[in-house]
């Protein structure tokens, strides 16, 4: 092997050309009577020649000699197959602190973020556009560690012509064991797509609930910073407000929870449990169909409606025939 090749993979073991050195000298010549004179012969100094020979030693390269003689080299083969061996246990130990960094790094800069936008003194921050706004939002979402709340109403911030809301990383937390909540204004279903899109979030762990004329939008985290998105999120212009003044939050925070009480949650019912007749009465009641009408189309009583549709409220867990509704929209029951 080519010398500078030798020793250019002996230093990407960690050693240099003076560890290599000696090692060899002390393979080429087994037993040396003393320290002094092996370095002599390599023309290093006593104090040199110790540092290396304990370098040398730490890898596993060397064994106590005998007596006072020099230090044992140790073969070869055996000396180096477990110096890589060490650097691959150390690879993998570096690569999972990475990971680990990796994984937290959104969080850390979240942190960094909030330290650095937050006015201690005041409690509130503007953050303008809607770029500068979805980066608040994506920042505060993945510093949250207990709870993310959210009242979404439209009009919403939008990349589709037809004003689809883009949708929030709101799973995101949910996969860290954050609790999310949020409810949704009835008026934002309206979006083709919105109500199973919503029915997906809620199988992965996002707790939905359905409101009527919702007072404003809100994202809070932790119940210690509130997120007050613009009216209109659709112009350039717009501007938010972050909220972490304790009073401005303990009037916020009260807010979502009323709301809340007062919406009507997404069951866990499936939906094998309902036939295709009561998923199509579901749709006509969900499309404002009164009781007399849905029977003339089903060509069935009104009272077999009523009682279908009384066992449909009790089956969702729903108070009207309005939220019996809503709940076969978020599952994407309702038929074409």
């Amino acid at each position: 092997m080519e010398r500078g090749k030798l020793d250019a993979q002996w230093q990407a073991l960690g050693l240099g050309t003076e560890e290599l050195r000696v090692y060899e000298a002390l393979l080429n010549v087994p037993e040396h009577p003393s320290e002094d004179v092996l370095a002599r012969s390599l023309g290093l100094s006593a104090s040199r020649l110790a540092v290396v020979l304990d370098h040398l030693s730490e890898r596993g390269f060397t064994r106590p000699g005998r007596a006072a003689a020099v230090p044992a080299a140790i073969a070869p083969a055996t000396a180096l197959r477990n110096l890589i061996h060490l650097h691959q246990a150390e690879l993998l130990r570096r690569s999972a602190e990475l990971e680990e960094l990796t994984g937290a790094v959104d969080r850390m800069a979240a942190h960094l973020l909030s330290s650095a936008h937050g006015a201690p003194t005041l409690g509130i921050e503007t953050v303008r556009g809607g770029e500068a706004i979805a980066s608040r939002v994506a920042s505060l979402l993945v510093s949250a560690t207990e709870e993310v709340a959210l009242l979404d109403r439209p009009p919403y911030a939008s990349s589709e012509p037809d004003g689809m809301p883009s949708p929030l990383d709101v799973t995101e937390p949910v996969r860290r064991g954050v609790r999310v909540r949020t409810v949704v204004d009835r008026e934002g279903l309206r979006f083709p797509g919105r109500a199973r899109g919503l029915g997906e979030l809620s199988a992965h762990g996002v707790q939905i609930r359905v409101g009527t004329d919702l007072p404003t939008k809100l994202i809070t985290v932790d119940r210690r910073v509130t997120l007050l998105p613009p009216t209109d999120a659709a112009d350039p212009t717009a501007s938010a407000l972050v909220v972490s003044d304790s009073l401005l939050s303990n009037a916020l925070v009260p807010l979502f929870e009323a709301i809340w009480e007062r919406a009507v949650p997404i069951g866990s019912v499936s939906e094998s449990q309902i036939t295709d007749e009561e998923r199509e009465l579901l749709t006509m009641l969900a499309s404002g169909l009164k009781d007399e009408a849905i029977a003339r189309r089903l060509d069935i009583h009104v009272h077999t409606v009523r009682r279908r549709i009384t066992r449909l409220m009790q089956l969702l867990n729903t108070q009207t025939r309005f939220q019996a509704g809503v709940q076969a929209a978020m599952r994407g029951w309702l038929t074409v």
